[in-house]
């Protein structure tokens, strides 16, 4: 009988850490994902983002919002602070900033906790002098897009961009002339950007 008893209890052990293995395992992807985005320290917030809002000794105002269509979040004591275009580590300081009316030295930290991705981004390719990812704003044009880059590089052919948008699982390719939005003020190319538009900037043949 003690045997059997003995037994027993070792392969209960031998399940229960199984099934912890198990659960570790599940849950690594998921801290993986999160670590990911949290690590990267040039990472701009964007629209749609998670962000996990930690204020030290002050749980009842720590809480995880996601970022609103304007670019804003709201949170315990401050209201409507803008979020998109900044690191977790400036909105860190400017949500310290806000807070300080309320409490004594406060230490905030920011952690994208899920990141919406390409959704949140504009992506200019190609001969831009600065090619990279940009964090949309609502009202972001074609213009606003290319300043942030830098503008175009020298062997930039800016009459031959394209504006690449999927809509409803369809790819739209749209002409911009930008060197006749650049040089010549032409507005007509100056389009509102969406969530998601890639910018191509093909190089000149010479």
């Amino acid at each position: 009988m003690r045997m059997q008893t003995f037994v027993a209890s070792v392969l209960l052990g031998a399940f229960v850490a199984v099934c912890a293995l198990e659960s570790r395992a599940a849950d690594a992807p998921k801290a993986a994902e999160t670590a990911m985005v949290t690590s990267d320290a040039d990472y701009i917030i964007g629209p749609g983002d998670v962000l996990r809002i930690f204020v030290l000794q002050n749980p009842d105002l720590s809480t995880e919002v996601p970022v609103r269509p304007d670019g804003k979040i709201t949170t315990p004591l401050v209201n409507d602070i803008s979020a998109v275009g900044k690191s977790a580590a400036t909105l860190s300081k400017e949500m310290q900033v806000a807070l300080s009316e309320y409490v004594r030295s406060p230490t905030v930290n920011v952690i994208v906790t899920k990141s919406a991705g390409a959704f949140g981004q504009i992506r200019v390719v190609g001969q831009a002098a600065n090619p990279r990812s940009l964090a949309y704003r609502k009202g972001m044009t074609v213009l606003d897009a290319v300043i942030e880059v830098g503008g175009l590089s020298q062997f930039a052919a800016g009459n031959g961009a394209r504006l690449v948008r999927t809509e409803n699982g369809k790819v739209n390719r749209i002409r911009l002339r930008l060197d006749d939005l650049i040089n010549k003020g032409d507005v007509r190319q100056n389009v509102e950007l969406h969530p998601g538009d890639i910018i191509f900037v093909p190089e000149a043949r010479f």
